[in-house]
């Protein structure tokens, strides 16, 4: 009676020991903090793709949470620690925002050195991370670097020639841009993006300097008529970004999910990120166009008299270097060289 009771508890039990779940695989959520609106196009069309991509390769095991528009607290130039300090697993931002913090990838930022397209502009910046200041970021784990495509100055008046760039007070993102505006004759003031509105509509500046693809996002076509392109390559400037994880955070992932990032990394991701500004900018344009905005293309005679108005720029840029063992001279030929080669029949 006994064996046949416990024969008989034992097939009741089976169904139930039969329907416990095996272990789920380990499942991974990383939080990645930024500055911009959830409208804008870097979030629509390369945070949100990558974040998407990285999730259907892992197979779900890595859930990539943004949080646009800063909204787990801080200013846009506290990301980068935020990311240093494990207060959130990712970050994108602009190194321009701490100022001399990276000296590096200033090379990209300087006046008429930069590509006009981001395509370009993203594959040398990710190179000379690799090859010569991975350093720079080594308290964090970088994902990607870049920089966007060709800046356009937009402002409540005509810059048609240099002349007209007096006294004008512009918002640059990093501090060549701004030194290249001085030199100019404008009046530079540096602001995160989020902040460019309300200094619009209190006068605290006259304009900005951005690329088309953020204009929407911060209704600047809306404030600001007057829109000066500088076409052709090199271009008058542009910022650099990067997209940088928690390094412990990283370390501690099974290899499994650290192999996603990596294969989501580099100069993946950061092709990933340049038609932000190369498809969607001159969609942006358009629009405006449409708007009945004035857009005014700096003629090449114009555009060569800026370039050698700037130049002291990269000089003074090349010797503070030196002052920091910094070999920018070298630095310098190797982007331009890059550029030349990533630029072959790039319009």
């Amino acid at each position: 009676m006994n064996h046949r009771r416990t024969l008989l508890l034992g097939a009741l039990a089976a169904p139930a020991i039969l329907a416990i779940p095996r272990a789920r695989a380990q499942e991974v959520t990383l939080r990645l903090h930024h500055f911009l609106p959830a409208v804008s196009n870097v979030h629509r069309h390369f945070l949100q793709p990558w974040a998407q991509k990285v999730g259907t390769e892992s197979q779900g095991r890595i859930r990539v949470q943004i949080f646009p528009a800063m909204q787990l607290g801080g200013a846009p130039p506290q990301l980068y620690d935020q990311a240093r300090d494990g207060v959130v697993d990712l970050i994108w931002t602009l190194p321009g925002y701490t100022p001399g913090r990276f000296p590096s990838i200033e090379v990209i930022e300087l006046p008429f050195v930069g590509h006009r397209r981001a395509a370009v502009n993203a594959r040398v910046v990710q190179q000379l991370y690799e090859t010569r200041f991975r350093q720079e970021f080594a308290d964090t784990h970088l994902i990607c670097a870049w920089a966007h495509d060709a800046g356009v100055i937009h402002a409540r008046r005509e810059v048609r020639r240099q002349e007209d760039l007096n006294g004008l007070k512009l918002r640059f993102p990093s501090r060549q841009a701004g030194e290249a505006l001085r030199a100019l004759g404008a009046a530079p003031i540096g602001l995160p993006i989020p902040q460019v509105p309300e200094a619009l509509a209190q006068g605290a500046i006259d304009g900005a300097v951005v690329p088309w693809e953020v204009v929407p996002s911060i209704r600047l076509h809306e404030t600001l008529r007057h829109h000066t392109e500088i076409a052709g390559s090199p271009t008058f400037y542009t910022a650099s970004f990067v997209l940088a994880m928690n390094k412990a955070r990283y370390e501690g992932l099974p290899a499994g999910l650290r192999a996603v990032l990596d294969a989501n990394s580099g100069q993946v991701a950061a092709a990933m990120a340049a038609p932000a500004w190369d498809v969607q900018g001159p969609i942006v344009e358009a629009m405006v166009r449409r708007r009945g905005n004035a857009i005014f293309e700096l003629p090449e005679e114009e555009r060569a008299r800026w370039a050698r108005t700037t130049q002291p720029v990269i000089d003074n840029w090349v010797r503070a270097m030196g002052e920091r063992n910094i070999q920018a001279g070298a630095l310098l030929e190797e982007a331009r060289a890059l550029i030349a080669q990533y630029g072959q029949g790039v319009s």
